[in-house]
């Protein structure tokens, strides 16, 4: 699998993070998700809580400012949110270059196409009670307020990836392979995208 990039995009609180770690340690190659939060704030000097403030969420307020030409400023220093994605874009393509592995989410399907030969996988749950059961564990999100904190992850991810992207987020197309946790469970999605990658 030399030079393979594996791409990991997936529905809140279907385990496609655990999915993707699991796969990075057996493959025994790096594995990236909010990490490269911290990587491209390092690199631009920028705060992680500035980062972390428009990671796959916010696309109102990162429309609204675009639109405004106006900084994104609390203190961290002034940067225009499509300067925020650009540093995580950079990152993602950095990382990538540096060899295998695994990259959870953030565009990176987009932002890679035509600079690395990748696999993207889009990771779903079709049991809606498992998503719950997920939040409340890895989360804390409380029973009652799960369903909706799932919408709104969901649509938060759909957004920023529209936003960013010509494409739509989670649309079959988009991807080489769709994998189902709720049926397949996390160990035999990893033995499938591992096959791929051989």
């Amino acid at each position: 699998m030399a030079g393979k990039i594996i791409l990991i995009d997936r529905q809140y609180g279907s385990g496609g993070r655990e999915v993707g770690k699991r796969l990075a340690d057996r493959l025994g190659i790096p594995f990236y998700d909010g990490q490269m939060l911290m990587i491209a704030a390092e690199k631009f000097g920028l705060s992680a809580n500035v980062m972390a403030e428009y990671d796959e969420k916010n696309i109102k307020s990162m429309i609204y400012m675009i639109a405004m030409n106006a900084d994104y400023n609390n203190g961290d220093g002034g940067m225009l949110p499509r300067k925020i994605y650009q540093a995580m874009q950079e990152t993602i393509i950095r990382l990538a270059n540096e060899g295998p592995c695994v990259i959870v989410g953030r565009c990176a399907d987009y932002i890679l196409e035509d600079k690395v030969e990748y696999i993207n996988t889009f990771i779903y749950a079709s049991d809606m009670q498992k998503r719950i059961d997920r939040a409340i564990k890895v989360d804390n999100i409380k029973a009652k307020d799960a369903p909706s904190y799932i919408k709104k992850r969901d649509r938060q991810r759909r957004e920023y990836y529209n936003f960013h992207t010509d494409r739509r987020w989670g649309e079959t197309s988009n991807y080489d392979i769709c994998l189902n946790t709720s049926t397949l469970g996390y160990d035999r999605c990893v033995d499938i995208i591992e096959n791929l990658v051989k």
